[in-house]
């Protein structure tokens, strides 16, 4: 059975790191990844079964909702998010690539596990905040049709106001592949 994902992005490191401390104590599930990020925010994603990650989550927004910067909750995750949050995604197939820009950590793991459920394209990266001010986004790669209705979709997705900037590149250049990755 596939684990949900959750996420919970604090303000402040103090608030992130006994958010998750909360998260673990009121539910049973697993620190994916928890670390503090640009600028002094705080990010915790969570794995387990679906009603865990909700009761975690809802525990960490309970705690200090007025810190709280974004949240998610996937019941059903593409199997490509995960990898790509903790970089081990391996191109099979370099295409064209898209990228979804956010303010926030949380809706670009969103717009990820949306563009990945739309088309058939491959996730390279999810870069959550880190070196961004705060800051992530995305990049994939399939067909050009496919890239472009992925990222139509995802950016649907995102709330007005988070959605920074996307961009499609139909026939990227040998070297911006090999900057990439």
């Amino acid at each position: 059975m596939k684990k949900a994902l959750g996420m919970i992005e604090f303000k402040t490191v103090a608030s992130g790191i006994t958010a998750t401390d909360i998260m673990l104590k009121t539910a049973e599930v697993e620190v994916v990844q928890a670390n503090p990020v640009c600028p002094g925010k705080y990010l915790a994603t969570i794995a387990g079964e679906i009603s865990a990650v909700k009761a975690a989550i809802e525990a960490a927004e309970n705690f200090n909702g007025a810190m709280l910067i974004d949240k998610f909750i996937l019941g059903n995750p593409h199997e490509s998010v995960q990898p790509a949050i903790c970089g081990a995604i391996e191109v099979q197939n370099k295409g064209a690539i898209g990228i979804i820009e956010t303010f926030t950590a949380a809706s670009a793991v969103v717009a990820a596990d949306t563009a990945a459920k739309t088309a058939m394209v491959e996730l390279i990266e999810v870069r959550l905040a880190k070196g961004m001010c705060g800051k992530s986004y995305i990049i994939l790669t399939g067909s050009v049709s496919a890239v472009t209705a992925a990222v139509e979709r995802a950016k649907m997705g995102v709330e007005d106001g988070i959605l920074l900037d996307t961009s499609v590149i139909a026939g990227p250049d040998a070297r911006l592949w090999e900057s990439i990755l």
